[in-house]
């Protein structure tokens, strides 16, 4: 029987935790049987969020389990208690396998187990990971990340994800088909596929491009070019460039093609409207260029974007007051 191993300790996040402990603590023996060995590791009672916990033994008990999950940490500016991160590291060094849940990731960093590997975390704190850690490579586009004995997920949903695929692994496709299907949740999103981001403008504010982002966002549909949104500004393109870096952290035309991406995004998940009517509104063309672009973005083509986000009821058509691309 595989054991697992949840690590607990005061400032984690509950619903990190919550998830290790459905799929792993749950007693699934109905479905597939040995389940899980499954204990909760923590030196003395450990409050979370409203919720307090009572571990079966203490930390240094990770070391005896074969696969070690580390939850989501709360206070990421905060370095996490020197007793976990050692035991994390001791449980590694004895053979455990070690996954992390979101920004379970910066204790995993601690302990020096991202060096030299692929990681991420949810996609608010993959610049931090990557400054505070920078020997690992961190992936902000990501839902997991599996490097054989040390796992790293992006936040919320993604810890379902590899908490799954951690299934997967142990026995195989079908069962964790079932544990999906009990769970009601999608039973397979690949770790390659991105996150579901919103990227997000710059504040609001008295900055150079404080007229123009708005207006732009308003020519989706058009054919835009660097030299149309200099001459709009009224500055040289290189200039431009300069004031796009500073503010948005890329170039004018990436920016642009991502807010064209967001946009299809936003339109696939509240109309109806089809994929050549969305390629036409973001300015993509035909519905060939729509998709090429959306999957190698997004990560998944955008009928099976709608899929995952389409609400039950029915939506409107698409229109300049149903987008909602109004430039804030």
């Amino acid at each position: 029987m595989p054991s697992v191993a949840l690590a607990v300790t005061d400032g984690m996040l509950h619903y990190e935790l919550s998830v290790a402990v459905e799929v792993f603590g749950s007693d699934l023996t109905h479905v597939v049987n040995p389940w899980y060995d499954f204990f909760l590791c923590g030196n003395g009672p450990v409050r979370v969020d409203r919720f307090r916990l009572e571990p079966d033994h203490g930390l240094d008990h990770l070391a005896r389990a074969d696969t070690v999950i580390v939850p989501g940490w709360a206070d990421t500016d905060r370095e996490p208690p020197s007793d976990l991160v050692e035991a994390v590291r001791a449980a590694h060094a004895a053979g455990a396998r070690v996954a992390s849940l979101c920004t379970g990731a910066f204790v995993l960093g601690a302990a020096g187990l991202l060096d030299g590997k692929r990681a991420t975390t949810h996609w608010a704190h993959t610049r931090e990971l990557a400054r505070r850690y920078p020997k690992a490579t961190v992936d902000p586009d990501v839902l997991y990340v599996d490097n054989g004995d040390v796992l790293t997920s992006a936040g919320k949903a993604a810890a379902m994800d590899l908490c799954l695929h951690l299934v997967r692994l142990d026995h195989g496709s079908a069962n964790a088909n079932k544990i999906a299907r009990r769970l009601v949740i999608p039973p397979h999103r690949d770790g390659g596929q991105a996150q579901f981001i919103a990227t997000p403008l710059p504040e609001p504010g008295n900055h150079p491009l404080a007229d123009l982002l708005p207006w732009a966002l308003e020519q989706l549909d058009q054919p835009l070019t660097v030299e149309d949104l200099a001459r709009r500004a009224g500055m040289s393109s290189r200039h431009l460039a300069r004031h796009f870096k500073h503010l948005t952290g890329t170039t004018p035309l990436h920016w642009l093609h991502t807010q064209r991406i967001r946009h299809a995004q936003e339109l696939l998940e509240t109309t109806n409207a089809t994929v050549d009517t969305i390629a036409t509104a973001t300015g993509m063309g035909t519905a060939t260029t729509l998709r090429r672009h959306f999957h190698r973005s997004v990560g998944v083509p955008p009928d099976t974007y709608r899929r995952t986000f389409r609400p039950s009821e029915p939506v409107p058509s698409p229109g300049r007051e149903a987008d909602g691309c109004n430039g804030q």
